[in-house]
This record gives structure tokens, C-alpha cells and sequence, in this order.
């Protein structure tokens, strides 16, 4: 049986408050909505330093680290980029202690000759502030930018090509990672997706390596690519990642933190509203009505000013493959809540922060990756709503988009879209001249943007949601011109979006609620099992 604060059967006691971007809002539901909110946070680990150092003591597949040392050795070490976690948790970040703890045995066994990349894959460059706060004071001020430096998968001096899948796919990989002696991978799994073959086969390859799987048939042949186990994009890009392992000799760190998103002052938000006490009560209230009035840069500051303070919660080391499922399993742990029967309507508020716009604006092209990407794929088994069903987004979908981070996206959104949202049609018309836009390429390289490919691969990301789902409505868009240039439809309250859901139909509507963030992932059962109808939960 469920927790019954994780998964409840809405009645009239009170609204649910979630986001609608960088707005809370208070949402009526109609009576016997199934709301599923997320897993109280896991423990931390008592001692992670310890905890750590265990690991690469007693990995999984491979010998210890130390027994891989030599005097003289070239070692490379990559670090995922700030992309993950959302939004960026508090110093010491996670990989700060796995590099200080490397970095001292690399020392004290007489290899000195040391690089650390941050991998990228075609993300934005990082900024140095935004380096020192994954690596630390220590480590910035004695690596970089010299020896600790941002992958660059347009230098095509310092990209190697390291061999072909047994499909053919071309591997290219970052130069001095692919010539090092040994090549340490320290991986932040946020979610099922990240890390396995993913780190290096995604995070240090170049554009030419992620066409092969950063496409929209792998992404409509992947059945929720949050679970790998059903996913065409997770079993592609391993098989370029065992190409990689084929070829160079790695070592992979992966670690999980639990979902502790808010500090002590917001941690009410993740809770079932029926839970909350006076004191929450009234917080709530006053965030609804501040949100409500401030200016946009206002409300932003309120989520950016608090660091998340995620704890670790596990760290493996070792072969990518024996290590990944266990750091899957620790993400399942967090993250899965079992449910039964899927429903007609799906509703998903659409936070502030997504991977690709930390300290940015969330921009409509990546609403739609939230929306019918990253939300839509947030189960295991089946998605939680029937094919042919309706998504109901809250968002205002403003016609906004940061010009240093996502220059690209607006060319793409502006001018492609208007012609087609055909993914297939995107990606064979417009992609490579796309990707190879000098102007984009210059921002990409020299400036902080995505590279120019990038917005197509977000479009993509969606293209399973799309297939699934039967329409799409947004509640409380400041424009229709955005929405309807997606695809989508707008209403002006839930009460009318659930009207549009019925179709003209006199018709009951099986309803859920996702109440994100933080994370959570329906573990769905199989298609036709009855939904609970007890107050308790979904069995």
C-alpha cells in the first residue's frame, strides 16, 4: 500500500500549491484527483568522505584506484557540468569531495601530470565561478584554467576519433582523455538517464558522435528514457560508451544525492498540502500572493538565493556498467512511487529550473522539454497517462529567452518552427546548417551559449510525449502565440482546461497530479489495473 501522503484522491479540503514557472499558484482539483507528491528525502550518509574513499577502495568490476597508479602516469579526470543538480546544491558540492579525495591519492602514489575537464558534451561553456563551485576553492585555485577547463567539442585538434560501434556509429572523444593513461569519471547521477556509458560516450564526444542517438527515431523507440531498461537512447548511447571502455582504460565514480531540494525555510513545498501546519500554512499563502506581485527578476531570486542542500546518498566506483545499476537503483529508491492504472489527464505544474537554464530564464523551448520530455517520461512501466490522452501544463509561456545562453533557440524557435514541428523533417531540412551557423559556433566556443545543435536535440527530447499524447493545454500563458506555435492550446482556468479535456463529451475524467519539484516517477503498473479509489492511496 502506498504512504497516503504520497499518493492521495483529492477532495475539497484544500488547493494544491505548485509552480507555474517561477510562480506558486493554488490549483483546485475536482474531487478524486489522484495527487502524487514526492518521497520524504532519503538519509544522508553520515561520513561521505569515508563513504567515498571506501569506494574506490572496493569497486565494482575493476581494481581498486590505487592499484591502477603509477609514477609519470597522464591521468584526466572529467567532472559533469552544473547541469545537474537542480538547482545547484550547497558547497561542498558533491564532486568537490570526490576530487579532493582523488586528487590526494594521485599525489601520494607520484602522478603529477593531472587534468580535470569539465564535460560538457555540447553544453554551454561553465563560467569560473561557476567551476569553483563544483570543484572548490582548493582545487580552482591550483588547477585552473591551465590544467581545469571546459570540454570543447568544436576544437577539432584536440577531438579524437577513437573507433566505430558495431552499427557503425563513429566515437570521437576529447583528445587528452582519450591519450591519457587513465581516465577518471566523476558523475553526479540525478536522475536514471545520467551516468552508465552516458559520462564519457555523451559528456566528452562531439556533435558528429551524438547524432547517432540525439535524434528523434531513438527518442520515439524510447519507451520513458528515465528507466533504462526501456530505453533506445540508454542502449544506443551504450554502445558507443563500451566502445570507449573498449579503447581507453576508465574508472568511473558515480554518486546519488537524495532530493532534499529546499532548504529548511521552503521544504513545506514537497509536502501534501493536506500535511501542512499553521505556520507552513500561512508561508504558503505568502509565497502565492508575493509571486503573484513581484516582478519576474524578484521571484526568481527568492529559488536562486538558497542553495539546495542535497546529501549523498550513495557512491559506487568502478566498471560504468556494474556501477550504474547501482546508482540507478539508489535513484529508484528516492525517486519511484507505485501506481496503478493510468489516467486520462496528467497535470503538471512546470518548475523554474530545468539542465539547460541554470541561471537563466526558463525559455518555451525548454517548457516543452519539461513538459513533454522530461515530466512526460517521469515513470516506469507506463506512462502515467493513456495514449491519446491530455497533458495540462501551468506555465505563463512567455515569449522570453536568455540572449547569452540560448541565442540558437531563438533562430530555431522563431523561424523553424513557424515551418514545421515535424522532428523528422526539423532534422533533415535545417540540423547541420544549424550546427555549423559560424556566428552560433563563435557564441558556443568563445561566449557561453549551446551549441547551435543544441535546440534541435531539445525539440527531440519531447518527440515520445508528442507521439503519446493527444493534446496539450496550457493554464495561465500570458500569450497564446507561444503555445500555439507548439502545438499546443491554452485556457484560461483548470476548470476550462478540464472542459477542452472532456472534448464536448458528458464523460468523468480519471485525473493525476505530478506535484513536482522535487522529483518524482510513477512505477506504473501494466495498462488496465484498476486505480485505488481509497483515501490511502494507489495499491
Amino acid at each position: 500500500m502506498d504512504h497516503p501522503s504520497l499518493v492521495t484522491l483529492d477532495s475539497d479540503s484544500a488547493p494544491r500549491v505548485v509552480f507555474a514557472g517561477d510562480r506558486l499558484v493554488e490549483v483546485d482539483l475536482p474531487p478524486g484527483t489522484r495527487c502524487i507528491y514526492p518521497k520524504p528525502p532519503l538519509a544522508g550518509i553520515k561520513d561521505p568522505d569515508a563513504a567515498i574513499r571506501y569506494a574506490i577502495n572496493h569497486p565494482h568490476g575493476s581494481d581498486p584506484l590505487h592499484a591502477k597508479l603509477r609514477p609519470g602516469m597522464r591521468v584526466t579526470i572529467a567532472v559533469d557540468d552544473i547541469s545537474v543538480p537542480l538547482p545547484p546544491m550547497r558547497r561542498p558540492d558533491v564532486r568537490e569531495r570526490v576530487l579532493t579525495i582523488v586528487l590526494q591519492m594521485l599525489a601520494d602514489h607520484g602522478v603529477d601530470d593531472v587534468e580535470i575537464v569539465i564535460a560538457l558534451g555540447i553544453h554551454r561553456r561553465l563560467k569560473a565561478h561557476e567551476i569553483r563551485h563544483i570543484v572548490g576553492d582548493k582545487i580552482f585555485d591550483a588547477y585552473y584554467p591551465e590544467r581545469l577547463y571546459n570540454h570543447d567539442a568544436e576544437d577539432k585538434a584536440n577531438i579524437k576519433h577513437v573507433g566505430h560501434s558495431d552499427h557503425g556509429e563513429v566515437l570521437n572523444l576529447n583528445r587528452r582523455a582519450a591519450e591519457s593513461d587513465l581516465l577518471i569519471y566523476v558523475n553526479l547521477n540525478f536522475v536514471a538517464m545520467n551516468g552508465g556509458h552516458k559520462s564519457v560516450a555523451v559528456g566528452l564526444c562531439d556533435y558528429e558522435s551524438l547524432r547517432h542517438h540525439h535524434n528523434p527515431g531513438t527518442i520515439r523507440a524510447s519507451d520513458s528514457y528515465m528507466d533504462p531498461a526501456g530505453s533506445k537512447l540508454a542502449h544506443d548511447i551504450s554502445r558507443l560508451g563500451k566502445v570507449a571502455h573498449k579503447a581507453l582504460d576508465i574508472f568511473t565514480i558515480e554518486t546519488t544525492v537524495n532530493n532534499r531540494m529546499f532548504d529548511k525555510n521552503l521544504d513545506f513545498l514537497m509536502k501534501n498540502e493536506d500535511d501542512l501546519n499553521g505556520k507552513e500554512r500561512l508561508l504558503s499563502k505568502a509565497l502565492v500572493a508575493a509571486t503573484a506581485k513581484l516582478p519576474q527578476p524578484a521571484r526568481q531570486a527568492i529559488f536562486d538565493k538558497f542553495p539546495a542542500p542535497y546529501e549523498l546518498t550513495g557512491v559506487f566506483a568502478g566498471s560504468a556498467e556494474a556501477v550504474h545499476q547501482k546508482a540507478i537503483q539508489r535513484c529508484f529508491d528516492q525517486y519511484l512511487v507505485p501506481i496503478s492504472g493510468q489516467a486520462d489527464v496528467l497535470v503538471t505544474p512546470i518548475p523554474f529550473i530545468s539542465p539547460y537554464n541554470v541561471h537563466a530564464f526558463l525559455n518555451p523551448l525548454l517548457v516543452q522539454v519539461l513538459a513533454q520530455g522530461y515530466l512526460f517520461n517521469m515513470y516506469r512501466g507506463a506512462p502515467l497517462v493513456k495514449k491519446g490522452g491530455t497533458l495540462i501544463l501551468l506555465h505563463p509561456c512567455t515569449d522570453k529567452f536568455d540572449h547569452e545562453q540560448h541565442a540558437p533557440y531563438v533562430d530555431f524557435f522563431h523561424q523553424l518552427l513557424p515551418e514545421t514541428r515535424d522532428a523528422m523533417e526539423l532534422m533533415h531540412r535545417y540540423e547541420r546548417k544549424f550546427a555549423s551557423n559560424p556566428a552560433h559556433l563563435q557564441m558556443f566556443r568563445n561566449g557561453h551559449a549551446y551549441h547551435p545543435a543544441h535546440p534541435f536535440f531539445m525539440w527531440y527530447w519531447g518527440e515520445n510525449g508528442r507521439q503519446h499524447l493527444g493534446r496539450v493545454i496550457v493554464v495561465g500563458a500570458d500569450n497564446e502565440y507561444i503555445p500555439k506555435m507548439m502545438g499546443w492550446e491554452t485556457a484560461v482556468s483548470m476548470e476550462d482546461a478540464l472542459y477542452r479535456a472532456k472534448g464536448g463529451q458528458a464523460r468523468s475524467l480519471d485525473i493525476t497530479l505530478l506535484h513536482v519539484p522535487a522529483i518524482v516517477m510513477g512505477d506504473m503498473t501494466p495498462p488496465g489495473a484498476p486505480k485505488s479509489s481509497s483515501g490511502g492511496g494507489a495499491s
